[in-house]
């Protein structure tokens, strides 16, 4: 059986990607892994990583990665009105009191996952430009002439990716109206702001996000506004900070105070797609924002990413060379439902903390109820689910 075990080619080496080798390699499979960048890496920003993707973390091995790295946010953590009045607080634990939310900066998750990852199994300057299969074997090809084989290819290639056209005809990403600045600013420069709190605050038409990352080195922020032109999604457009400390003027002086140090920005334009009704093809599945892209307002992109990797490499562990095809409809319908929820609660979500329906007090009322529906996304235990599917194959 561990011979005939399906060969694996992932196409993109974001957090996705990585962590889905880590979890087939913890499975025993081979694995390789195509990123089209010249080398790993991402942009200065923030990641929030919640209990349901910290357990998977933890399974592979690196949740002392995790612990070193990252920034626990505990019981201070606060959502506030635009004046700085308390709302509510923030569920940071599962059901079971269970605290493994942390703040991470991008390249810090992205480095940890590939260090966890033994030589020789991710491929930079490789981007994907065809794909083709047969009953037997899927194949990629790479604009620098490469052509790979494996039993299973994933597209882990964001919201862009490439490789969704092989599964499913095109469709255009759809933007949500918001443009989100964010960026990083040293805690030495606010050191009387908190290292272990998720905070938010909540206006009509935007909301402001903070969380400390690098173990509490740095401050990470994001300033949500109305947008009425659309640009294409990227984490790498730059923003003008007189413009993010103008949208906000008037709010907090927490967050005035914060603004000021501010030097750089990013500009990050909010799309996502709807649900797609498949995400598999023969030997060829996708993974993460190549299959669901979904907005940040529930903080669970990076999340559902590693819950995905988890689910494929607890199936495919099962699998043979014959049998993956099956294995890969498993992993689809295991997931699909239940990233679909999640993309629609972020949808959701996004409204509510920018008070769209306009009524403050229905806002801060649901505020409060939603920490019960976070449980249920941190309560949740993908491998469970995977280990029955992959006992009927």
């Amino acid at each position: 059986m561990t011979r005939s075990r399906p060969s694996v080619a992932i196409v993109g080496g974001g957090i996705g990607g990585l962590f889905a080798a880590n979890a087939l390699i913890a499975h025993g499979l081979q694995v390789k892994v195509y990123e089209q960048a010249p080398a790993l890496g991402e942009v200065g920003a923030g990641v929030f990583i919640t209990p349901n993707s910290v357990r998977q973390l933890e399974r592979v091995g690196l949740g002392p990665a995790v612990e070193k790295w990252g920034a626990r946010c505990g019981s201070g953590s606060r959502y506030f009105r635009d004046d700085g009045s308390t709302i509510a607080p923030v569920q940071v634990t599962d059901s079971s009191g269970w605290n493994a939310t942390f703040g991470m900066h991008r390249a810090d998750l992205v480095g940890l996952l590939a260090a966890g990852l033994p030589a020789n199994v991710v491929h930079t300057g490789h981007r994907a430009v065809g794909f083709s299969q047969d009953d037997d074997v899927a194949r990629v090809r790479f604009d620098n002439g490469t052509v790979v084989e494996a039993d299973v290819v994933v597209g882990c290639d964001g919201i862009h990716s490439e490789m969704r056209p092989f599964v499913f005809p095109p469709s255009d990403a759809v933007f949500s109206g918001t443009v989100a600045y964010r960026g990083l600013v040293p805690h030495a420069a606010v050191p009387d702001w908190p290292q272990n709190a998720w905070q938010m605050w909540l206006g009509r038409g935007k909301h402001f996000l903070v969380f400390p990352v690098r173990a509490g080195e740095l401050v990470n922020y994001v300033g949500f506004v109305p947008a009425d032109e659309q640009m294409r999604e990227s984490w790498t457009a730059q923003g003008d900070p007189d413009a993010l400390r103008a949208e906000f003027a008037g709010w907090d002086p927490r967050i005035e105070g914060l603004l000021k140090q501010v030097q750089s920005t990013f500009k990050w334009a909010l799309y996502d797609r709807e649900p797609l009704p498949t995400w598999t093809k023969g030997r060829l599945t996708l993974l993460g924002d190549a299959a669901h892209p979904m907005l940040p307002h529930l903080g669970q992109g990076a999340n559902q990413s590693i819950e995905d990797g988890m689910a494929l490499a607890t199936i495919l562990s099962r699998a043979d060379r014959k049998s993956a095809p099956a294995a890969l409809i498993a992993y689809e319908k295991l997931r699909r439902e239940r990233v679909a929820g999640v993309q629609r609660g972020a949808r959701e979500n996004g409204l509510r903390y920018d008070t769209m329906h306009g009524d403050v007090a229905k806002r801060d009322a649901e505020i409060v109820a939603h920490a019960l529906f976070r449980k249920t996304i941190y309560d949740h235990d993908v491998v469970v689910g995977a280990k029955d599917v992959a006992a009927a194959l």
